[in-house]
């Protein structure tokens, strides 16, 4: 039987029990800190974003634009060229060819009777259309274009009322910055599109013909194909914003014939001798400068 002690030791306690305030789930924990939202952190977030949004904006279509403009100004190795196969355009389908006399130069207030439009040959001006991948928007005067050609250029004339935006973005790629080259549009061409080198011309119908890349591959600085071999396309004189306009207008009675008849042959432009025809590929004596310069 308990002993009165020990009751009086068990009703104690319950009373202390009874007389002490109740633990409530999470008294006596240190009171929690509100976390706050990290705007500062986001906002640089979105602004890094942003800034590499703009970036590519701004970037991307500069490298694909270049990207384009260096596939199409590699040329085709197997239409380049060589001393086994001096003209490879005699392999594209639509090229015509025609022989013309080199050095036949009119002055800047004559008109040439061209046969051809645009003229790929014959008498022409004794300034040249700078040809250092310059593209005209305006269209030039053919007398100017064809001693380009005879300096060893490809011309991409194109007709403003049949090529879209895009095709003339696309034809521009291929001359844009790269040296004997030259584009402008031509009013009135029976073509949408036509390709000139010395006695050389292919009229294509669309931008996208795989025959331009050929055509460009296979004649632009081609030592074979053009008489003045070594001389310059870079004429600063030209005014590029403002060249000398082309005519429309037919040829009158006082108009130069295609043969030349009454001008003297400038023998500097012959066989790409400074001054000497017949020295082969371009040589020069020392101290000499290159043909039309």
């Amino acid at each position: 039987m308990p002993s009165r002690t020990s009751a009086t030791s068990a009703k104690a306690v319950r009373a202390a029990g009874k007389s002490s305030p109740s633990r409530k789930p999470g008294k006596g924990k240190l009171p929690g800190k509100k976390r706050e939202f990290p705007w500062a952190l986001l906002g640089a977030g979105v602004a890094i974003v942003a800034l590499i949004g703009l970036l590519a904006y701004s970037l991307v279509p500069k490298y694909l634009d270049q990207a384009a403009i260096r596939e199409a100004q590699t040329d085709l190795k197997e239409w380049v060229a060589s001393k086994e196969n001096q003209d490879p355009s005699t392999k594209i389908e639509g090229v015509v060819k025609q022989d013309y006399p080199a050095g036949l130069h009119v002055t800047s207030t004559q008109r040439v009777a061209y046969d051809k439009a645009p003229a790929y040959g014959g008498p022409h001006d004794g300034a040249w259309a700078n040809c250092t991948g310059t593209v005209y928007a305006k269209p030039i005067r053919m007398e100017n274009a064809v001693h380009s050609l005879e300096h060893g250029a490809v011309w991409i004339a194109y007709n403003p009322d049949k090529v879209d935006a895009a095709g003339v973005e696309k034809l521009s790629n291929f001359v844009k910055g790269r040296q004997y080259s030259l584009m402008s549009p031509y009013p009135g061409l029976d073509a949408p599109i036509a390709l000139q080198s010395w006695g050389h011309q292919l009229k294509l119908e669309s931008a996208d013909d795989a025959r331009i890349k050929q055509f460009i591959s296979a004649l632009r600085e081609n030592p074979y194909a053009y008489p003045e071999v070594g001389a310059s396309c870079s004429n600063p004189i030209f005014d590029a914003n403002n060249p000398p306009p082309f005519d429309p207008a037919p040829y009158g009675p006082e108009a130069v014939p295609m043969d030349g008849k009454g001008l003297t042959q400038d023998q500097s432009e012959l066989g790409g001798g400074a001054g000497l025809p017949g020295l082969p590929g371009g040589l020069q004596l020392p101290g000499t400068q290159p043909a039309g310069q």
